[in-house]
């Protein structure tokens, strides 16, 4: 299993766009055997701090492979482009 901790800096007013672009490519998951463990949006956010921290579990590199590559997922690019700034992620480990 992986196990991705996705963080999401919106453009300058695009945290609305960015939740909006999100709901949308989460709603993906599932095809691919993945699994939003948990989504939460930080009221702090700044430059260095994200607005949206993501946990999603996947059963493998290939499922992770699959949804990046979803034509679905990638028709939306322009969405992102508008709207998300930065992602970072991070391969993390569950530990409870």
């Amino acid at each position: 299993m992986i196990t991705l901790c996705v963080l999401l800096w919106p453009r300058p007013g695009q945290e609305q766009a960015l939740r909006e672009y999100e709901d949308r490519v989460l709603a993906l998951l599932g095809r691919h055997g993945a699994t939003l463990v948990s989504r939460v949006a930080n009221a702090d956010h700044t430059d260095q701090l994200p607005y949206e921290v993501q946990v999603i579990d996947l059963p493998d590199q290939a499922a992770l492979d699959a949804y990046l590559a979803d034509p679905d997922r990638t028709a939306l690019a322009e969405d992102r482009d508008r709207s998300v700034a930065r992602t970072e992620l991070l391969r993390v480990s569950h530990l409870t």
